[in-house]
């Protein structure tokens, strides 16, 4: 197998307890050929410091710090790293996350052998922010393997429409094709550049989808999935209506029209604001939880009746001045906290 430089792009805040793991994963890797662009934003813990300590022992490791930016800008933070990477492939992989040991190796093999491949992908779990246990294995298998692949060509574009089935810390994307697209993608002021990004790359070429588990992310309270839900929901609707003009005035049949579409987005504001105000249960902003649901509930038509049920339970809890998690957990959800 020949051995291409992977270029790890590696974006953090205030992952001080985290960024060691992410490190350690890449070290363990049974590829040996990349190096790793840590960009660090700012971070007011010890972030910097635990990355610097760790990439004084490799020199394939190499850190940078700036000014804080914010998540807002994070493509600025990526396409940086793109503008000092020296590697072939990019991968992607926060600082709060971790790879699995054969993750570059069985990605490069697979790479190598397609070269007319634009990106490369595989299952990834959910996990406690410990990681010492997981809870959900995505995606769920529940799309058809040209949706996986993107062949015929357009097939994943007519799935990102409406959602990202891809994690973003599998995946490995060929430089020369990132470029075509102009680099990592961020708009609508969403907090990340993935789905932006998948969505262009869909329109340039196959994908590869490895049906293994090649990391894990962790869960808890500060992610910006939790913080920013309700924000994140809006944004991925202008997304998906751009989407969709583009990929019309091309001529891709999508399978989706614009009142699907407008569905769809009403449905994940239900949920959305069900989840923001569960979220602000944890942070004891009992009247900001209780917004939150009774928006969930009253707005947005009949859609998704069981979500608008646990809205009602939160207000409940609100009053309470209690957070849903230990009920959560007994009814074996996944917690928040």
């Amino acid at each position: 197998m020949s051995t291409p430089l992977v270029s790890i792009i590696t974006p953090t805040y205030n992952h001080e307890l985290y960024i060691a793991d992410c490190i350690r994963s890449v070290l363990q890797q049974s590829y040996a050929h990349w190096e790793m662009i840590i960009v660090d934003d700012g971070s007011t813990d010890n972030t910097l410091t635990v990355a610097r300590s760790l990439a004084a022992g490799d020199s394939r490791i190499r850190v940078y710090t700036q000014q804080n930016v914010g998540i807002f800008r994070l493509g600025e933070t990526y396409n940086f790293a793109v503008s000092v990477a020296g590697g072939d492939y990019l991968a992607v992989l926060e600082g709060d996350d971790v790879w699995t040991a054969s993750k570059l190796e069985l990605q490069v093999r697979a790479m190598e052998a397609q070269p007319d491949a634009v990106l490369c992908w595989g299952r990834a779990y959910s996990s406690t922010a410990d990681l010492s246990s997981d809870y959900r294995l995505f995606p769920l298998e529940d799309k058809s393997r040209g949706v996986y692949t993107n062949t015929p060509r357009y097939e994943a574009s007519k799935q990102l429409i409406l959602s990202c089935f891809i994690p973003a810390l599998t995946v490995m994307v060929r430089k020369s094709a990132l470029a075509e697209v102009g680099g990592f993608l961020q708009m609508h002021r969403l907090p990340l550049v993935d789905l932006p990004t998948w969505q262009q790359l869909s329109l340039q070429g196959p994908f590869i989808y490895i049906p293994e588990v090649l990391g894990r992310w962790r869960i808890y309270p500060n992610q910006v999935t939790k913080t920013f839900a309700i924000e994140m929901v809006e944004g991925f609707y202008k997304l998906a209506i751009d989407f969709y003009a583009q990929c019309k005035a091309l001529g891709v049949f999508t399978g989706a029209d614009y009142n699907r579409i407008v569905t769809h987005y009403m449905r994940m504001h239900v949920v959305s604001y069900s989840r923001s105000g569960r979220y602000k249960l944890i942070r004891k902003d009992f009247a900001g939880a209780r917004r939150d649901y009774i928006r969930s509930i009253l707005h947005f038509g009949m859609h998704e009746p069981l979500w608008k049920l646990r809205s009602l339970v939160g207000i409940v809890f609100s009053y309470l001045k209690m957070d849903i998690e230990g009920l959560a957990k007994r009814l074996g959800r996944v917690s928040y906290r």
